[in-house]
């Protein structure tokens, strides 16, 4: 008789070569899609494992608890990132930061003005990148923009608009009763509230539509 844990593998298994199938032809040579094993970590997410190397990410516990097409949308937020080019990369800029202040604090010793004043342009160049990467506004920009090019991969793989909205939409609901983070919750909320203005107005800009969907 077939263990649990063997069946569970071979499911967990199936599911990474069914999310793999649904990446589009352009991205599958270099993107792979693996089960993670951190502790408690994030449902989704993408990280560059090499050059021209991505790999996403799956919580496949919390991922079994979801509805396929649930799952299918978010997967395709994921790819949208990836396509926008605006998941994490290695970054330079805490390393960078870390030298320049503590060349600063060495020349400030040694009184050498050149050197002190590159140490600081060093700093002033990191940290500025370090408050982009981590402004909310631009991060949650980047958010909104790959749930609609989502929806665009939904239908480009055979949803109809109005579904692939009610999907997503779905999921980020979910997502919301499920999270107890306030900050990555009311995240989802902002989401959700977007994709139903854009609902909306392709609803208006798409007549006749099935009006008595539930975005």
């Amino acid at each position: 008789m077939t263990s649990y844990a063997t069946s569970s593998a071979k499911a967990e298994m199936s599911e990474l070569r069914r999310l793999k199938s649904l990446l589009p032809p352009e991205l599958q040579s270099w993107v792979t899609v693996e089960g993670t094993t951190e502790v408690n970590p994030p449902l989704v997410r993408s990280e560059e494992i090499g050059k021209d190397q991505v790999e996403i990410q799956i919580d496949l516990v919390k991922w079994d608890s979801l509805a396929m097409d649930q799952r299918n949308l978010l997967f395709w937020h994921e790819v949208a990132r990836i396509q926008n080019d605006t998941i994490p990369k290695d970054g330079w800029e805490m390393a960078a930061l870390a030298i320049g202040l503590g060349g600063a604090v060495g020349e400030l010793w040694v009184q050498d003005g050149l050197l002190l004043v590159l140490a600081l342009a060093l700093c002033g160049v990191s940290g500025w990148r370090l408050y982009q990467k981590n402004n909310g506004e631009k991060q949650l920009k980047e958010l909104l923009d790959a749930d609609e090019k989502a929806i665009a991969l939904a239908t480009r793989f055979g949803y109809s608009l109005p579904n692939a909205y009610k999907s997503l939409g779905s999921a980020l609901k979910t997502l919301i009763d499920n999270t107890p983070s306030k900050r990555q919750r009311s995240r989802y909320e902002a989401r959700l509230s977007a994709l139903k203005r854009s609902a909306n107005k392709a609803k208006a800009k798409s007549r006749p539509v099935d009006d008595s969907a539930d975005y």
